[in-house]
Parts: structure tokens; sequence; C-alpha cells
């Protein structure tokens, strides 16, 4: 196995810090369609979704974070009857975060076309 250290990365116009790629970036991120059998339509570092049941969606991570305090950034909707967001109540962990769709009011739960989920933070 081969080390690469390097302070920089460039494109030959522009220079980013290393560092900057490896704490900003999304350690885990997927778009997916909530509805139906829920699929992921592309993703990274996401091992599978889990549809909990109407708007409650988990998705499990392949390589764990290295605590429960990562940053979880969520979209989506269904036309404008929808929003999607994370409930602080429900499950999240090193390798897994459960995330809710509701109705605008907030007071149903409701199936997603469009949901993506991002989670920035440091991986064990």
């Amino acid at each position: 196995m081969s080390t690469l250290n390097v302070s920089n990365i460039t494109d030959g116009t522009d220079t980013v810090e290393t560092g900057y790629v490896l704490n900003g970036s999304a350690k885990a991120w997927v778009n997916f369609n909530g509805t139906g059998t829920i699929a992921a339509r592309d993703s990274n570092n996401v091992s599978s979704l889990t549809d909990n049941g109407t708007g409650d969606y988990q998705i499990n991570i392949s390589s764990a974070m290295n605590n429960s305090n990562y940053y979880v950034g969520e979209s989506g909707a269904n036309n404008t009857t929808s929003e999607i967001r994370h409930n602080n109540g429900l499950t999240r962990t090193t390798t897994a975060v459960q995330i809710d769709c509701r109705s605008n009011n907030a007071s149903t739960y409701v199936d997603t076309a469009y949901a993506g989920v991002a989670l920035q933070g440091d991986l064990a």
C-alpha cells in the first residue's frame, strides 16, 4: 500500500488544502426515491436504505462515523405537499440515521419522491 502525503491539491487553476477537502466533504450521502419500493438513485458510503413505514426512512452507513454528533443535512419534496427533515428524537448512531418526511403542516408522515441526505463529520 502506498501513502500520498500532500498539503494541497490543484487542478492547474485552483488550489485547495487537503485538510479542507477531508474536513469539509460529506462523508456519506444519498439521493433516493422514497415512494413504493425505495431505491437509491446515487450514493456514497451508504450500504442500504430501510423503509420503516410511511415517510420514515433509515440510511445505513457503510464506513462508520466517529461518533453520533455528525451533521445531518436533508432535502426533499413531493411536489409542494411535503418536507423532509431529521427528527432529533429518531435514531442516530455511528452506522445509521433515521429521517422522516411530513406534510407541510408537519402533522402527518408522507412518502417523498425525491430525498437527499448528507452526513458531515469524521469517519471512525
